[in-house]
């Protein structure tokens, strides 16, 4: 016979289990291999286990790494004197110019671009993630009303630019096998059109077509999976898509405006 004190003591019980939290029996974080490859074939699932253990060193060293030995195979296996004396021929002053004018622009140039590339190998990827990150912040506080960490953000960004990893791979090996001679640096991989145009091509169209790149539409759909788990799906995925994609053409147009300029 069931007494009254057992029947409450089950009931005690079941009322313990209900109350349960939910972070009590969320599953154990990714290892980051896991998370590198979820990315790429689960990125929903591994934004949610970013957003509940934010973690942004791993993919930001690979970011890093991956910049610094893109930029120095391009200054040994290209050159930066062949880049600097492409751009001045394909320019509206290289006509106008002597050859010893020439000369001394690809001279100086280089010495400049050396200079630029070895701070923009290093230091590119972090300052460009710490400004998708508060773009990011930006939208989803201002647009959707759901502030998030910078902690959270900033690893967001910086797991969905390993996506850019690929093109790195990519652009090593056309420095590699490819003809220096005809190495674009605007556009070094076969991921967007202005890869396939001449250099007699005019600048604000290579410039446009250069940027309707493959691996920047999956960077900014990666970017909103990822800030959509971080406001736990208040912002969603789609809209926050819309959101990255319309500031993106205000910088396609601005960098067309620079290059009718030059």
């Amino acid at each position: 016979m069931r007494t009254p004190a057992s029947k409450h003591s089950r009931q005690e019980g079941s009322d313990m289990d209900a109350t349960v939290s939910p972070a009590e029996v969320l599953e154990p974080p990714k290892s980051v291999a896991a998370r590198f490859a979820g990315v790429f074939f689960s990125p929903g699932a591994t934004f949610a286990d970013i957003t509940r253990e934010p973690g942004f060193i791993p993919p930001l060293v690979a970011g890093i790494l991956a910049s610094v030995v893109v930029t120095e195979t391009m200054l040994w296996k290209i050159g930066m004197e062949r880049i600097v004396r492409q751009q001045i021929e394909h320019s509206s002053r290289g006509a106008t110019m002597t050859p010893e004018q020439v000369q001394q622009g690809v001279e100086q140039g280089a010495r400049i671009g050396g200079v630029i590339a070895h701070a923009a190998g290093a230091l590119g990827m972090p300052v460009g993630m710490l400004i998708v990150t508060g773009i990011g912040m930006l939208i989803v506080s201002a647009v959707f009303g759901s502030p998030i960490k910078f902690a959270t953000a900033f690893s967001v960004a910086c797991y969905a630019s390993l996506v850019t990893l690929l093109g790195s791979l990519m652009a090593i090996a056309m420095m590699f096998f490819g003809d220096p001679e005809h190495f674009n640096p605007q556009s070094p991989v076969p991921s967007n059109a202005g890869f396939f145009l001449g250099p007699e091509t005019s600048k604000p169209l290579m410039s446009l077509a250069g940027s309707f790149d493959i691996f920047t539409f999956w960077f900014m759909a990666l970017l909103a999976i990822g800030f959509s788990e971080a406001t736990h799906r208040n912002a969603k995925s789609l809209s926050l898509f819309w959101c990255f994609f319309g500031l993106w053409m205000v910088l396609v147009l601005i960098k067309m405006g620079f290059a009718m300029l030059g």
